[in-house]
């Protein structure tokens, strides 16, 4: 159980080079009321891959690094099917690493998922 923080790191980094591979990345960070939204995945201001790099990478780097409580659950998997373009060769992979993020999650919390 306690190599699934690595593990997590290792799909994090997967991620974030999905997202520079494939042209996502943003080069200048948004307006700082566009990051602040109340909304969950900031939806009402931000894409969903700038709220992958601008709010949901680093908060999780930051807790891996800090060693902090990782989440109980997470439902990122089942937002980002919702939001993402199905014909973007990109999307598959992305949403398999957000469904790897989604389960180590629940495998650390002692629920798998299936």
């Amino acid at each position: 159980m306690h190599d699934i923080p690595n593990r997590i790191a290792d799909v994090l980094l997967e991620v974030e080079a999905n997202l520079r591979t494939h042209g996502k990345w943003d080069k200048y960070k948004p307006d700082a009321s566009d990051l602040d939204s109340t909304i969950p995945f900031c939806m009402d201001t931000l894409k969903f891959e700038q709220w992958l790099q601008w709010i949901f990478l680093p908060r999780m780097k930051d807790t891996i690094e800090q060693t902090k409580p990782l989440p109980a659950q997470s439902g990122i998997y089942e937002y980002a099917e919702e939001c993402l373009h199905k014909d973007d060769p990109s999307t598959n992979t992305l949403l398999k690493q957000l469904k790897t993020f989604d389960d180590l999650i629940s495998i650390q919390a002692g629920v798998l998922r299936h």
